[in-house]
Order: C-alpha cells, then sequence, then structure tokens
C-alpha cells in the first residue's frame, strides 16, 4: 500500500506564539524638571493647574500602553484550536483511513438529462443536479458544448431561446433538437457547477466527481470555470499533491485540506485549471450495457489501457459505467440492482485483477429491481468492505 501524503503544516504555530517572551519596554518617567517649573509657578493662575494635570494624564497614559504593549500575545482561545481539530476528527470519523482509491461513490450517467433542471423529452435522470446530490450522489458526467448566440433561434422561439454565447450542457449539437440535444431553458455548464459547489458548502464531510465529455476548447472551458464563485479554493490538483509518487491521499486528508472537488475531462489539453484527464487517472470499462442489456462482460473503455493495469507507487481510480444505449426506467429497474451487484462481483472485480470500482455510474439511480439491492446500498456496501 502507497503511503498516504502528509498533512499540509499548518499556517501558524500556536506553540510559537506562546513561547514568546513579553516584550520590554522602558518604565514611563515624568519630567521632574518640568514639574519644578510647574511648583515655582503654582501661583500664575489656572494654567499652570491645566498644565500640571496634563502632564499627570500623559504619564498614566503612557503607564497604561507601555502595559498593554509588553503583555504576551494572547494564544488562540481552546475553542478556535478545537475547531481545526474537530474538522479532522469528523473526516476521520466519516472516512476513516481509506485513500481516495479505496472508496466507492454513487454516479449518475448523463446527470443533466433530468425533468427537473430543463425540459428534455428524455432523459437519463428525474431529479435536479441538485436533488441528486441531496440524495447520495457523489459523481456527476455531464456534457460540455460551445453555443454560439443565434438571432435566428431567439426570434423563432418569440423570445424564449435568446441566450448569449457560452458553455452550456448540452446532448450533440446545441441548436439541433429542442428537448433532444439540448433543452430550454438552456442549461450553462458554470451554473450546474455553481451547484455543485454550493452544495459543497453547504456540506463540509462531502466529495463530489464531475466527469466531462468535453466538446469545448480549454480556453472556452477555462472561462466558464472562472465565473464559478468558490471553486478554486475546493478544486482538488494532483500534483500539488504528488499523486504520481505517494498515490493518492487519504479521503479525510481531501476533506479536512477542502479540497473536495474532483474535474476529470476525456480531453488532455486542461490539467492546468485543475481538470485531469481521466486517461491518465483513471481505467474505465466500456460504457454500454448494450440494447437488451445482457452485455454484462468488463471490457476497457481503451483498447490500450488494460482494467488491471499496474503502475509502481500509483493505482488508477476505477470508473464502472453500467447503462444501456438508451435509457428508460423500465430498463433502469432491471439493471440497477441485482445485475449490478453481480456484475461487480462476477465480471468487473475479475477483469480489475481484484478491486472494486470507485465510481458506480447507472441511470435514474433511484430505480431498483426490487432485489433489495439499489444502486446507492451496493456502493455502501463496497464502503463497508475492508
Amino acid at each position: 500500500m502507497s503511503a498516504a501524503l502528509p498533512r499540509p503544516a499548518p499556517a501558524v504555530s500556536v506553540r510559537g506564539l506562546r513561547n514568546r517572551g513579553p516584550a520590554r519596554y522602558p518604565p514611563p518617567m515624568i519630567d521632574m524638571s518640568m514639574l519644578n517649573r510647574w511648583v515655582r509657578g503654582r501661583r500664575r493662575g489656572r494654567t499652570g493647574r491645566h498644565a500640571f494635570v496634563g502632564l499627570v494624564l500623559l504619564a498614566l497614559l503612557g503607564t497604561a500602553t507601555a502595559t498593554a504593549a509588553s503583555a504576551p500575545a494572547r494564544a488562540p482561545s481552546p475553542a478556535a484550536v478545537a475547531v481545526g481539530t474537530s474538522a479532522a476528527d469528523a473526516a476521520a470519523a466519516r472516512w476513516g483511513d481509506r485513500r481516495l482509491d479505496e472508496a466507492a461513490f454513487l454516479t449518475t450517467h448523463n446527470a443533466f438529462t433530468n425533468y427537473e433542471d430543463s425540459r428534455w423529452s428524455s432523459v437519463n435522470q428525474a431529479e435536479s443536479v441538485r436533488a441528486q446530490l441531496d440524495n447520495g450522489v457523489r459523481g456527476l458526467s455531464l456534457d460540455t458544448h460551445w453555443y454560439e448566440r443565434s438571432t435566428w433561434l431567439c426570434v423563432i422561439s418569440f423570445g424564449s431561446d435568446c441566450y448569449p454565447s457560452d458553455v452550456y450542457l448540452c446532448h450533440g449539437d446545441c441548436k439541433t433538437f429542442a428537448g433532444a440535444t439540448y433543452a430550454l431553458p438552456r442549461q450553462s455548464f458554470h451554473g450546474t457547477m455553481q451547484t455543485v459547489v454550493d452544495f459543497l458548502a453547504a456540506h463540509p464531510q462531502e466529495v463530489v466527481t464531475v466527469f466531462l465529455e468535453d466538446y469545448v476548447s480549454a480556453e472556452q472551458l477555462g472561462q466558464s470555470l472562472g465565473r464559478v464563485r468558490g471553486l478554486p479554493e475546493m478544486v482538488f490538483r494532483p500534483d500539488e499533491w504528488g499523486v504520481r509518487e505517494h498515490g493518492w491521499p487519504k479521503v479525510a486528508d481531501l476533506v479536512t485540506a477542502g479540497k473536495r472537488l474532483l474535474i476529470f475531462s476525456d480531453r488532455s489539453d486542461r490539467e492546468h485549471l485543475g481538470v485531469m484527464y481521466d486517461k491518465s487517472w483513471t481505467v474505465s470499462n466500456y460504457w454500454s450495457l448494450g440494447d437488451l442489456g445482457n452485455d454484462l462482460g468488463c471490457v476497457s473503455r481503451w483498447s490500450d489501457l488494460p482494467l488491471d493495469r499496474q503502475e509502481p507507487g500509483f493505482r488508477r481510480l476505477f470508473t464502472m459505467s453500467h447503462h444501456r444505449n438508451v435509457p428508460t426506467v423500465m430498463t433502469a429497474a432491471l439493471d440497477n440492482g441485482a445485475k449490478l451487484r453481480d456484475r461487480i462481483a462476477g465480471q468487473c472485480r475479475t477483469a480489475t485483477g481484484g478491486r472494486d470500482p470507485n465510481f458506480v455510474s447507472v441511470d435514474f439511480h433511484r430505480l431498483s429491481d426490487g432485489s433489495g439491492h439499489t444502486p446507492a446500498s451496493i456502493v455502501a456496501e463496497l464502503n463497508a468492505r475492508p
């Protein structure tokens, strides 16, 4: 087992603050020559009295200032220190010692094509992206496309399709078939990513992974990501954690460090954005179960990258897809229960050299066959394995 990356040292050392001695300042002094001059001229009237009172006040003020300055710096309160400690304890209680490549996450295929976020005629999920997250989904697959503003679409839609040029979530061309290749209202990529970041901000123990089927340039993707408030602070960058040298960190360490958003793309020229090239960091099976749902073999998505790929000191994350060519509620219910569980144990565990999937991607994630097994319960079972 590869060593977990050490947790970064805190920016401020409380011990260092405690060990600093009090600052030394000379004691304040009253100028006695000034006092003698006042005594000799005390009968000159009110002006002399005012001068004396002012001198005494200045002396007292100097004493108070020097006392405050010489006091040692106050260490953070126990409650403040406990905040960081309790966060680490909570992360350890939630995730244990599992590294990222030892954890499993429920993932939704084409998470953006759903009945709630927009008016799709054919969908892969029943709930909005936010509802999916609220119901336990921790991996989202999204398709990014560039849409160039169309005056013609704006006119023929009587003003309902007057959207600016931007990166949107489409299932094919963003202008071809409303409801099939795109939907109205149009779903901007940065808007959906803002939903993810807002969810993470509200749930500080959770980790979310986004998989991009990417049809935009690195510049277009970067401009869209740059508009997501709070995203840069949350994005996990494997190069900064030395993943190739040390292996994946513990999930609890990611949570404690606040790096709880992983983004993968099927394009390789955007790792400078914090977007990982999936073929460099993962293995994945071929995505389809076939039209009849009987293609249960677990074969690699990439012919030159076997599922049991071995690399010194590093193990790729395993993304397992389990869905058909055309999604329907009925077929998803047939596929998402015992068939999914048996496929993991029988085909995919063998094909990967005995390992479990890290991401289990399905359509209609809340549906099952009545066997008592659901995608969520199967993922929980994987996480309970030693």
